[in-house]
């Protein structure tokens, strides 16, 4: 997936959220090894320590560990990848509803248009 980073927000934010939705959609499965520090930042077209930085911020969330010699690791606790999945989405939705709510819709039509495009998707 590309990394698409944008001047809006901080550079290690978005490495943050990219990295993290790599994990929670599979991207990056359970115990499996990361690329290096410089090889994600090449990648990512970013300085090193722009991505050590949101790569020790994972390691405090625990979905990422460190093994001194080994290098980086994700987590196998797919319980706290399924809590990080379950978070991210309920971000997405408050943003979303925010924005509904913006355009002056209430809860009613945001859930009617909600469902229309779900039926349209699976048509």
């Amino acid at each position: 997936m590309p990394w698409n980073l944008t001047s809006d927000r901080p550079i290690y934010a978005q490495l943050i959220e990219k990295l993290q939705l790599d994990i929670i959609t599979g991207h990056y499965k359970p115990g499996e090894k990361l690329p290096s520090v410089r090889d994600l930042a090449s990648e990512a077209s970013v300085n090193p320590n722009t991505m050590q930085k949101a790569l020790s911020e994972l390691e405090r969330s625990g979905l990422v560990y460190a093994q001194r010699t080994s290098g980086r690791f994700i987590t196998d606790d797919q319980e706290l990848i399924k809590n990080t999945r379950n978070e991210l989405a309920r971000m997405q939705i408050r943003d979303f509803i925010r924005t509904m709510r913006q355009f002056d819709l209430d809860d009613d039509e945001i859930l009617h248009l909600i469902q229309e495009i779900m039926k349209e998707e699976i048509e």
